[in-house]
């Protein structure tokens, strides 16, 4: 029967005694040990081999990969958003003609109007999210200057959340109260609404990165065929350089959200390949004497 180890204050392993039946002989075992080190000290005859015990420490502080640079995924879906549907826009005029103005002018066309498209989707979006939150955090202060009976009920509401979340009824109250006290609309914006007041979300700046985002994402087909004569090699240089973009950008999103390396690389290849292969394909379907994929 084994004794407890005991430890020093550091956590470190200062000494075993490992007791075996009383049919069998006695044997100690003696180990002092630092982390990670372990030197034991047996008797001769001893055949008890321990294994080293492998040690591993954690970091004090990690962060979630749901928490991980959300504006920089957002950044990488939107410039993906434009790759995709500039290249494949390109290769579906490029499908049905030969000429370089007409594929560099659907180009330019589709990158300005998703860019705006998306500029202006995002600051409607965000506003409207916006002008709900402002609206719940009026309705929350019209509740506490209706008087002690609103206010009672507010803090039994408040009191009811933190004790959903785990606490026992005493201390959910004391904390409802403490916050209360404190600032008794941003407790209950956070808590009840689900409102970061310190945060809330500024329509122009999403506006503007989720366009920004989008131009950067629509030039790089752009500008792989925007100077080519050859119709042959445009179609090459535009496919090429958006499967090494779209590859880059799944790997990126991969790595901030946690997925697989490989898998999530492929995942965007794979959907951006077969977006502008169909694309490509309704361009042929009107084809005036266009080259055929190499």
């Amino acid at each position: 029967m084994a004794q407890p180890a005991e430890r020093s204050p550091d956590g470190s392993v200062k000494k075993i005694l490992v007791s075996q039946d009383s049919s069998l002989s006695t044997n100690s075992l003696e180990t002092d040990a630092l982390p990670g080190q372990h030197r034991q000290r047996l008797p001769p005859d001893h055949t008890v081999h321990m294994p080293d015990i492998p040690y591993k420490e954690l970091p004090d502080e990690h962060q979630h990969f749901s928490q991980r640079a959300p504006w920089l995924r957002a950044g990488v879906l939107g410039a993906n958003d434009g790759l995709v549907s500039v290249a494949s826009l390109m290769l579906g005029v490029e499908g049905g003609t030969n000429e370089l103005h007409p594929v560099v002018l659907a180009g330019v066309a589709g990158l300005v109007a998703g860019a705006l498209s998306m500029a202006v989707g995002e600051f409607v979006s965000v506003s409207s999210q916006r002008d709900a939150e402002e609206a719940d955090i009026e309705k929350e202060r019209k509740e506490q200057a209706k008087g002690p009976a609103a206010r009672q009920h507010e803090l039994e509401e408040l009191t009811a959340i933190y004790e959903d979340r785990g606490l026992s009824y005493g201390l959910a109250r004391q904390v409802a109260e403490e916050l209360t006290a404190k600032d008794v609309i941003r407790a209950h914006a956070r808590d009840e609404l689900g409102i970061d007041i310190d945060d809330m979300t500024n329509p122009y700046q999403a506006a503007a990165s989720s366009a920004l985002a989008f131009i950067i994402g629509a030039g790089l087909p752009l500008l792989a065929g925007a100077f080519i004569e050859d119709a042959m090699w445009r179609i090459v240089s535009v496919v090429l350089t958006s499967a090494v973009a779209l590859a880059a950008f799944g790997i990126v999103g991969a790595v901030l959200g946690g997925a697989g390396v490989i898998k999530g690389g492929l995942r965007v290849l794979v959907g951006g390949l077969a977006a502008m292969g169909i694309t490509y394909g309704f361009g042929r379907a009107f084809n005036r004497g266009g080259p055929a994929l190499p």
